[in-house]
C-alpha cells in the first residue's frame, strides 16, 4: 500500500479535542480536509502526523503545544482602556472581540481580565499552550503537485 509522504494531497476526517476531552473541531457531517502534507499549510504535529499513513487508516494524534499553536505568550497580552469602548458594551472575561491594528488588519483577542479602568486583552490564538489530541482517518492519498523541470 502506498504511505503519505511531504508532497502528497491527502484527505482526512478529524475530531479534535483537549486533554480534558472537549471537542474543539471536528470534519463530522462535512467533507474531509484536504491538505498537502510537508507545504506548512497545517499545524507541524498534524503534518508529521499523518506521513507513512495509508489510506483507511485511523490513528490518534497526541500533540505538544509546541508543535501545535505554541506556548501562550506574554507579549500577546495588552491593556486597553474601558473608556474606548462603545458606551452601551460591558466587558466580560472570555467577551472575543476583533482589534484592528491601525493598518486595517483585523484580528481576534479575548477578554481576559477586567480591572477598574481598562480591560486586559489576549491576542494569542485560543489553542495556544494547549495539548491537542486528534483522531484522525486517512481516507485518500493523490500525487503531489506536479513539478516542472525547465532544462
Amino acid at each position: 500500500m502506498r504511505q503519505v509522504k511531504n508532497g502528497d494531497t491527502v484527505k482526512v476526517h478529524y475530531h479534535g479535542k483537549l486533554n480534558d476531552g472537549t471537542t474543539f473541531d471536528s470534519s463530522e457531517g462535512r467533507e474531509p480536509l484536504e491538505f498537502e502534507v510537508g507545504a506548512g499549510m497545517m499545524i507541524p504535529g498534524f503534518d508529521d502526523g499523518v506521513k507513512g499513513m495509508e489510506a483507511g487508516e485511523k490513528k490518534t494524534l497526541v500533540i505538544a503545544a509546541e508543535d501545535a499553536y505554541g506556548p501562550v505568550q506574554d507579549d500577546m497580552f495588552m491593556e486597553f482602556p474601558l473608556d474606548r469602548f462603545p458606551p452601551d458594551m460591558k466587558p466580560e472575561v472570555g467577551m472575543p472581540l476583533n482589534m484592528s491594528d491601525g493598518q486595517g488588519q483585523q484580528f481576534p483577542v479575548v477578554i481576559a481580565n477586567v480591572k477598574e479602568e481598562s480591560v486586559i486583552l489576549d491576542a494569542n490564538h485560543p489553542l495556544a499552550g494547549k495539548e491537542l489530541i486528534f483522531d484522525i482517518e486517512l481516507v485518500e492519498i493523490s500525487g503531489g503537485t506536479p513539478l516542472i523541470i525547465m532544462p
